[in-house]
Order: C-alpha cells, then sequence, then structure tokens
C-alpha cells in the first residue's frame, strides 16, 4: 500500500486527518445525512494536508463519512477550490465567464499564459504558479477578476496589474520554494 494519497489503492488516513474529520462530523446530526453534511469540511482538510484531493482519497473521506464514492467525486468536480492534482504554490483562477469575458477575462488569461510560459491548466516548471480558468468569481463589475490560491479576489486586472501580481508573488516566494 503506498502513502500517497495519488494511487487509486485504498490508503488509510492518518489519525490526526480522521480526529480532524470527527470535529467537522461532530457539527452535524448524528445520523448517515448529517455525516454526508461534512464532505466538504472533509475534503478542505484532505487537501490542506495533500495538497490536492485525489480519487484514493475521495474513496477515504466517501468511507469514513459513510457515503457512495461517486458522490464525494461531484463535489470535487463541481468546486473550483478542490485541487484534483497537484499545483503550485499559487493557484491563479482567472474568470472567463461571459461578463468577464466582455471586458477582457480572456485577455488577461492569454497575458497570464505568455507572461508564465504556460497554458492554462499547466504549472510552471518551478512549481510557482498553476493557471486556471474559473467560472463565474461572482465580481462581474469589477472584471477582468481572478482569485488567487481561492482566497484573495483580485480585481480590475489589467495586464499592468497582473504584471505587478506575478512580480510580486514570485519575489514573496521563498528562494527555491516550488520545486
Amino acid at each position: 500500500m503506498s502513502d500517497s494519497p495519488n494511487t487509486c489503492a485504498a490508503f488509510e488516513l492518518p489519525q490526526a486527518v480522521l480526529d480532524r474529520f470527527a470535529r467537522e462530523v461532530a457539527k452535524y446530526p448524528d445520523n448517515a445525512s448529517g455525516r454526508q453534511s461534512a464532505v466538504m469540511a472533509c475534503l478542505a482538510i484532505v487537501q490542506q494536508v495533500y495538497g490536492h484531493v485525489s480519487d484514493a482519497s475521495e474513496a477515504a473521506v466517501a468511507r469514513y463519512l459513510g457515503m457512495p464514492p461517486i458522490a464525494v467525486h461531484e463535489v470535487t468536480t463541481f468546486y473550483n477550490m478542490y485541487n484534483q492534482h497537484p499545483v503550485g504554490k499559487f493557484k491563479l483562477n482567472v474568470c472567463t465567464n461571459l461578463p468577464c469575458q466582455l471586458r477582457d477575462g480572456y485577455k488577461a488569461l492569454h497575458h497570464l499564459e505568455a507572461k508564465l510560459g504556460i497554458q492554462m491548466g499547466e504549472t510552471t516548471p518551478d512549481g510557482l504558479f498553476t493557471l486556471q480558468q474559473s467560472e463565474c468569481l461572482g465580481a462581474c463589475a469589477d472584471a477582468p477578476v481572478m482569485l488567487v490560491n481561492d482566497r484573495a479576489m483580485c480585481s480590475f486586472m489589467s495586464n499592468e496589474k497582473l504584471d505587478q501580481l506575478i512580480d510580486g508573488l514570485r519575489t514573496a516566494a521563498p528562494a527555491g520554494e516550488g520545486q
């Protein structure tokens, strides 16, 4: 059995992770549907520990919560915040939904592709940046918008602001990090 959650073979979650799961499950009614209500929190814990949610870790969450693996997979694939494979230190989600497209969302995405030397969905060779497109981030009036690491919303992202952001993030990353 592998210690990595990257394989589909069943693996055991560490006790510390199971303890965190238990604290989340305790917030819901003590029944099957109550346990399943903690699925998003459990997936977030897995991602914090492993950096992404693999097929094997989805299966482990499903076993723990007593739900079908496909139901956990549906949650993982529905929400942008769950990484289904390893990502860089900085995950950049650029909104390309229609309102943002009309206000240069694709232009911003293509500018970042050129600046970073990668295509949408890829990670830079140094492991610092992963570039993704995103559906609506709920800030259409501020387009083009992007989300950094699922936490920091960046608005009105002109090419100059994008360059400043990337350069600032590179400077903020300790030497050798992401490799």
